[in-house]
């Protein structure tokens, strides 16, 4: 099983590159940052906790996260990159096709990334996605982005996506970019993973992982897809004996650790220990 760092980014604290490198150090396998290009004052969406009100003000502070990724890519050599999650509906998708196989191209393949719905619908309409139709309009993104990475004259013609036969280049290392979706492992989800990305991203919070990956290949073997899909955790808190065995039990392929955006002293003695017990 991988093991995997997430740093929610902000303008404060230990910087992704620095973070990157003692992770690799460390024997980490990738690092994940988040993305949200930015929040509005006033926001009906609730946050996926339940409440009006944000967490932290980390949120209003997060970093770029392909130029995050891209200095962690300068300053390592093996470590993994990939986001926890990103909002590509919030991007051009021919220019964000170009930025991630570019950041692919230069880190030698190391790139795949986790995508999410968005949960704040007030941030995604700011980008003109309908809430109702961000499903439709992901998919979308990633069908085109696909396009670009993949054909030698590519074209998309979509709803919210459309362009005519097109030259794009570079194409990514590995002929593609895997792709992971981060929400909450329910069946109208796994239909959409297993038809549309690469594997499931957990929630913070996820119970009963593996019923719910259980479920995953159920819908992969549906819809006629070949492997399996990639299953990543996101732990939130020291887990238990139970959730361990429930991690096994869902043939987990990745652990990913949270890690604070505090100064560099302080998280480098937290992955110390981090690193200390997933080893043991």
């Amino acid at each position: 099983m991988r093991h995997g760092i997430v740093l929610f980014t902000s303008d404060r604290g230990i910087r992704p590159a620095a973070l990157a490198i003692a992770a690799e150090e460390r024997g980490f396998d990738t690092i994940y940052v988040p993305e949200h290009t930015h929040i509005p004052v006033r926001r009906d969406a609730l946050h996926p906790s339940g409440s009006k009100e944000l967490p932290d003000d980390r949120y209003l502070r997060t970093l770029d996260p392909w130029v995050s990724l891209a200095t962690c890519a300068a300053v390592t050599s093996r470590i993994g990159l990939s986001t926890a999650v990103a909002l590509p509906v919030e991007s051009d998708p021919i220019t964000l096709a170009k930025s991630l196989a570019t950041l692919d191209h230069l880190s030698d393949g190391r790139l795949s990334i986790g995508v999410g719905f968005g949960w704040n619908t007030d941030e995604l309409a700011d980008h003109h996605v309908p809430a109702d139709r961000r499903r439709t309009v992901l998919r979308e993104y990633l069908e085109a982005m696909r396009a670009l990475w993949s054909e030698e004259e590519a074209s998309y013609d979509g709803e919210f996506v459309s362009f005519g036969p097109s030259w794009a280049y570079p194409k990514p290392a590995r002929g593609r970019i895997p792709v992971v979706v981060g929400a909450g492992g329910g069946p109208q989800t796994m239909r959409w993973i297993a038809q549309h990305a690469d594997g499931w991203m957990t929630t913070p919070r996820e119970v009963e992982i593996a019923d719910r990956a259980a479920l995953l290949r159920r819908e992969w073997v549906d819809a006629g897809r070949d492997g399996e899909p990639e299953v990543r955790i996101l732990v939130y808190k020291r887990p238990t004996e139970e959730e361990y065995a429930d991690w096994e039990r869902a043939e987990a392929h990745e652990l990913i650790w949270g890690v604070p955006d505090a100064e560099p002293d302080d998280v480098l003695r937290y992955l110390d220990k981090l690193a200390a017990r997933v080893r043991a």
